[in-house]
């Protein structure tokens, strides 16, 4: 948060910082600095790692923390059984870990750490950040879909029993959604991240200001924006959990279309 003559920005949040003096770093011209997105992202991965490796012990009785990370792999497991069908067995692995890092992403940019002095970064809410993990996706798809079909691929931009004189048109259409489909798969889950830290922030400008504006400010103002912050925070957990998902979801219907062409 950032505060300028007693006025919050609410970009602020979003703004990429070099740490630990390495803002001169670059390679070929390019700035290859280890920021604060870049942090966070180590933070997240560690976080998951140490989370599936509490839940290796393969505990006859599992426990609480086993039983967690059992019910995440058979959730996954179950998304894809019922998008991919039993070819989706092998995409387990990284459907589970594209879920479960998203999720932890947006989970730790949610944490009200700054009370302690630690301000966390969600950098899910950077579009570069989600364009990468959506292309991740869509290579996977291309690669599989010619892989097992050759140039039969192709078969997928014409549905069965299009018309002859319609397929030019509906080939070119269908071609045009089917390479949107990494954009708007990065761009709803940024959308979604940055749109509920920027209200946060602005209910935060908020409180702030009438509190300074004086005890009745404080109590007309800050105290109902104050629980109405706590609302939000509530929702955006669930959006989090939410997001996470729906990237998965697609995640495993792209994947359906390279595996059985639908």
């Amino acid at each position: 948060m950032a505060a300028e003559q007693g006025k919050v920005d609410p970009m602020h949040q979003f703004t990429i910082e070099p740490l630990f003096g390495t803002d001169h770093w670059s390679i070929a011209g390019y700035n290859v600095a280890f920021t604060n997105s870049a942090m966070w992202m180590a933070v997240a991965t560690v976080v998951l790692l140490i989370f599936v490796a509490g839940g290796l012990k393969r505990q006859l009785v599992p426990g609480r923390w086993q039983m967690a990370v059992e019910s995440f792999t058979g959730f996954v497991d179950g998304l894809l059984a019922a998008n991919v069908g039993p070819a989706g067995k092998k995409y387990v692995p990284y459907v589970f870990s594209l879920f479960m890092f998203i999720l932890f992403a947006n989970i730790l940019g949610l944490l009200p750490l700054g009370i302690i002095g630690i301000h966390p970064f969600t950098f899910t809410s950077h579009f570069t950040i989600t364009g990468i993990l959506a292309i991740l996706s869509f290579s996977i798809v291309l690669i599989v879909g010619f892989a097992k079909h050759k140039l039969h691929f192709f078969s997928l931009f014409i549905p069965h029993g299009t018309p002859l004189v319609m397929i030019p048109l509906i080939f070119v259409i269908e071609l045009v959604s089917f390479m949107v489909r990494p954009f708007s798969l990065g761009l709803r889950l940024f959308v979604a991240m940055m749109a509920g830290h920027v209200l946060l922030e602005v209910l935060s400008s908020f409180v702030i200001g009438s509190a300074n504006a004086g005890a009745g400010w404080g109590l007309v103002v800050g105290i109902p924006t104050f629980l109405l912050m706590i609302a939000i925070q509530a929702l955006e957990l669930l959006v989090a959990a939410i997001q996470a998902y729906v990237f998965a979801l697609l995640t495993s219907l792209y994947i359906n279309d390279a595996e059985n062409l639908h």
